[in-house]
């Protein structure tokens, strides 16, 4: 279901027009979906454990989404970096039981998931570590605490921080995130009220973290994820969130990773190769 289009596009008010010469890395977030095979981007009969290796013939990067599952384990990490060629590199998101349900040993979780990626970060093919954090996160006291000190557990790690709730939408916040030299992950998802808006704000100037998760109301209202994540963007779709929120990020930062996780039906890979080359038509470089 497509929904009225709104206003998406806030760009940094520091922004000035510059010669854009970022280099963009696009992906998918995920790459082990048994659908994929039906929808024919991956070959029938394609066994789980081969589908990296198929993937990257057309994407150098991608992000991890069972990290988010469970805590990422090193001998795992090598596995997957073995079926990868070697300049294939990973985002992983951060475990849920440090975005979304918190305990109160977070901080011996925040020590293991260190562990776990340790093989990433040695071999200098991690990219990001994405903090994905749920809608009922708003800015609360407690959690802009718990946030900082989060930050300052996983600090040494390249790191990004995707808001579900609009209450983090504030300068103050983008400041911090500077100054913690943390990513503001820039998402496009469905103009719902309370969700946190598309925004163009650069917060790292080495490089920038985007997601894009379709724009289907009703399914994301469902809290069915084959739902929730089921979209196919159009072209004018891909074209005004490349130039409203993409070419202003690359104009200040060096490299930006753009991941899209409208995975049902195989539309994200879809939709990832023909994003990339609208962006190669206006002259960015990119590396998909």
């Amino acid at each position: 279901m497509r929904s009225e289009k709104k206003d998406y596009f806030t760009v940094s008010p520091s922004a000035t027009e510059q010669t854009v010469n970022s280099i963009l890395h696009v992906g998918t977030s995920g790459y082990v979906y048994a659908d994929w095979v039906e929808a024919g981007f991956y070959p029938a009969g394609a066994a789980s454990s081969k589908m990296l290796g198929l993937y990257a013939q057309c994407f150098g990067v991608t992000e991890l989404n069972y990290t988010w599952y469970r805590m990422p384990k090193a001998s795992m990490i090598e596995r997957q970096m073995a079926q990868a060629p070697d300049g294939f590199r990973f985002a992983a998101k951060l475990t849920r039981t440090m975005t979304h349900e918190i305990p109160a040993n977070w901080r011996r979780e925040a020590a293991l998931y260190r562990l776990g990626l340790a093989p990433l970060v040695q071999a200098r093919r991690l990219i990001a570590v994405l903090l994905q954090f749920p809608p009922h996160f708003a800015r609360s006291v407690r959690n802009r605490q718990y946030l900082a000190a989060l930050l300052d557990a996983l600090e040494g790690l390249p790191l990004a921080v995707e808001f579900r709730d609009e209450s983090w939408d504030n300068a103050r916040v983008f400041e911090a995130l500077a100054r913690h030299n943390v990513a503001l992950v820039a998402v496009d998802a469905p103009p719902l009220p309370g969700l946190f808006p598309a925004r163009a704000v650069a917060t790292r100037s080495d490089w920038f973290y985007a997601r894009l998760h379709g724009r289907n109301v009703t399914g994301w209202r469902s809290g069915q994820l084959n739902q929730k994540f089921h979209y196919d963007y159009r072209d004018d779709e891909l074209a005004a969130w490349l130039d409203g929120i993409i070419v202003p990020l690359a104009e200040r930062a060096a490299q930006g990773y753009v991941f899209f996780n409208n995975h049902y039906g195989a539309l994200a890979p879809k939709n990832a190769l023909r994003f990339a080359e609208l962006a190669r038509a206006r002259g960015l470089e990119v590396r998909a």
